[in-house]
């Protein structure tokens, strides 16, 4: 008895052990797997800090620039250019207000070979269905049927008010959308979510439907074909990017050359119209405000609801009184000297251009009333600014133009117009939306996997009568659902970093001066203090400088940054011997930039630039930003490209000679 007791007791304490040992077990898995995924989500966020601190600064070069851009625009007079069709009305592209559908009818042939939609005004649900059926299968719409369907949206868009009033109470639910930025398979899942539009099934688009993505035609030309069918149940307000110079630098006017050969001038004088043409703002029931951007201190909502909104065409074409103070301002900016600190150490085309006048500086209290300016500055501060939780409103630095507002400015708004709600976009969202300021601003952003595959959801608003929102999130999964959480993070953080170092290449000779001004003794090596603080002063971006390190640079034994390993696997696309190291890293810093410069300037969209063309506007870009490079070295690098001694140079050639190439991935996909 006493053995089988003892036996017993034995057996006990064994399971005793081996309980513990799975529960020591189960914690170390819990620990293990929380550390991970701690780990994944810190990579997550960084991947995305950069995504969007290099997507700001972009945005904030695209302000400082405008008045070249207004220049170029106002002095490019070829008859057949870019800038002709948006600059000359009378010119011979310019589509009439007056031209009747049965006109565009005699004027394009549709030819019996097109198998595409064919539609007939007024429009019907069926044209609808044929236009989703149509870009599902990546089909495109005859040019015909898209200057009749801009001309009749058009049409429609100047009988409505600049702020559109709803009311809750003709349909249960309002379904609110944010940022689409060409990705059609998020509309397309939207509807099919959500249903079609309809008189039950009322939509509110809050801009910026065009840029970044490639099927931002097909959007435009759905949302304008429901607007034509529900005109009272379908409204769309205007976002940034509904803006012809902003399209010029962010795909849509590329995109458009592309699939309307013959006929995308048209196309893009009419979009321009009818962007300008686009309500401001949506309120429902009174309560709720639905804009792009967000407010300022200064937003007046009866003043935005009397301005003639079609006037401003492009908000990155200032009224005169704005390009004239930030001219004389400019006049005013010392050369900057150098000094200790390591922030003076720019060269001074950086100096130069990051102290130009922008927009966020443009409401000086010292300038004369101009009415223009006042439209231009209330129409910027609503499609440009952010929400943010400290109180105030401040210049929205890292965009260039607009505001941050705080939740003081959000309720001093409400109280003067009884509102309880602001819906805005506008910004990227890892979850599709975000609400601040105790609940009383909503951030609603559509566009999933808006930087790369797998980084983000996309979201939508249903606000029932009782104005209580109902969020509603998905994810466009071609390739995702394919790869592991792990592997969906390390595509993110590869692209981010990619697009990053391709940046600091860029500010290569920038960099190295602000490292050697931590470097004494001329060793090459810099503590991790001082590695990123010359890498924030130089690049200005924000970023999580330390926790990059490892990602960015090399680090010796002792602790210290070797800080020329920034570069050690970058270099430029095709190494052209004619371009001096400086001219080089300004042409490869400048691409997007001039990008949209010989756009303009480009006679038949050929992609051939003459080299007298050429030589006259690079002279013109490098005094406009103060860039000190001598003209015989852009002469030499011209003639130099000019392979078939023409007289003239295939930019697009030219711009893939100055794009930075990743060693480590050409030697992977070798």
């Amino acid at each position: 008895m006493g053995s089988i007791i003892g036996t017993m007791g034995c057996s006990s304490s064994v399971a005793d052990r081996r309980s513990e040992n799975v529960i020591r077990a189960a914690i170390l898995i819990q620990k293990w797997y929380r550390f991970t995924m701690a780990r994944l989500e810190m990579r997550r966020r960084y991947s995305l800090s950069i995504f969007q601190s290099i997507e700001y600064a972009d945005e904030q070069d695209q302000l400082q620039l405008s008045n070249f851009f207004t220049f170029m625009l106002d002095h490019c007079t070829h008859p057949d250019s870019v800038s002709q069709i948006f600059t000359s009305p009378s010119g011979p592209q310019v589509v009439d207000e007056d031209l009747s559908l049965k006109e565009f009818e005699k004027k394009i042939d549709v030819p019996d070979s097109y198998y595409g939609p064919r539609l007939s005004f007024p429009l019907t649900v069926e044209d609808a269905n044929a236009l989703l059926h149509a870009f599902r299968n990546e089909q495109l719409l005859h040019a015909r049927y898209v200057l009749q369907l801009l001309s009749e949206t058009r049409r429609v868009l100047k009988e409505m008010p600049n702020i559109t009033h709803l009311s809750t109470s003709y349909s249960k639910e309002i379904t609110v959308c944010g940022d689409l930025h060409g990705n059609l398979d998020d509309l397309l899942l939207i509807f099919y979510k959500n249903g079609l539009p309809s008189e039950q099934n009322r939509y509110v688009f809050n801009g910026d439907f065009v840029d970044r993505g490639k099927n931002s035609m097909e959007i435009l030309i759905i949302l304008f074909a429901f607007l034509l069918i529900y005109p009272n149940d379908l409204h769309l307000n205007r976002g940034n990017h509904e803006d012809y110079i902003m399209n010029l630098r962010y795909g849509f006017t590329k995109e458009v050359s592309k699939k309307y050969k013959d006929h995308w001038k048209q196309i893009l004088c009419l979009l321009r119209d009818v962007f300008s043409w686009l309500p401001l703002a949506t309120i429902i029931d009174s309560k709720v405000l639905i804009l792009h951007g967000g407010i300022s201190d200064t937003t007046d909502l009866d003043f935005l609801n009397a301005l003639e909104r079609n006037k401003l065409k492009s908000l990155m074409r200032p009224p005169k009184s704005v390009r004239d103070r930030q001219d004389q301002t400019k006049k005013r900016i010392p050369t900057t000297k150098p000094s200790k600190h390591i922030a003076n150490q720019h060269v001074t085309a950086k100096a130069q251009h990051n102290s130009s006048p922008s927009f966020t500086e443009s409401s000086g209290s010292n300038l004369p009333p101009d009415p223009a300016l006042k439209e231009w500055k209330q129409i910027l501060d609503i499609l440009w600014s952010d929400p943010r939780s400290q109180n105030g409103c401040t210049p929205n630095k890292c965009r260039g133009g607009g505001c941050y507002f705080g939740p003081d400015v959000t309720a001093k708004l409400f109280e003067r117009y009884n509102l309880k709600m602001l819906i805005r976009s506008h910004e990227f969202k890892p979850e599709g939306y975000e609400i601040s300021h105790d609940g009383k601003v909503i951030t609603i952003f559509s566009a999933s996997n808006y930087y790369e595959e797998g980084s983000n959801r996309g979201a939508y608003i249903k606000l029932n009568p009782e104005l209580i929102p109902r969020f509603v999130q998905y994810q466009v999964s071609k390739f995702t659902h394919r790869k592991n959480l792990r592997e969906r993070v390390g595509t993110i953080e590869s692209s981010a970093l990619k697009s990053l170092r391709e940046k600091i290449y860029a500010h290569k000779s920038e960099l190295t001066s602000a490292f050697a001004q931590y470097d004494i003794n001329g060793t090459g090596r810099i503590s991790v203090n001082d590695w990123a603080a010359a890498m924030e002063s130089v690049l200005q971006l924000e970023l999580p400088w330390r926790m990059l390190r490892s990602q960015l640079a090399q680090m010796n034994p002792d602790g210290e940054v070797d800080f020329m390993s920034c570069f050690y696997d970058l270099k430029m696309g095709q190494p052209i011997k004619e371009a001096q190291p400086a001219l080089a890293e300004t042409l490869c810093r400048y691409r997007k930039d001039l990008e949209i410069i010989f756009n303009i300037i480009d006679k038949d969209h050929s992609g051939l630039i003459s080299l007298e063309e050429f030589s006259q506007t690079w002279r013109l870009f490098t005094s406009h930003l103060g860039i000190d490079v001598q003209d015989d070295s852009i002469d030499k690098l011209v003639l130099s490209i000019d392979y078939n001694k023409d007289g003239h140079i295939d930019f697009n050639e030219f711009l893939e000679a100055f794009h930075v190439v990743h060693r480590l991935e050409k030697k992977a996909t070798s």
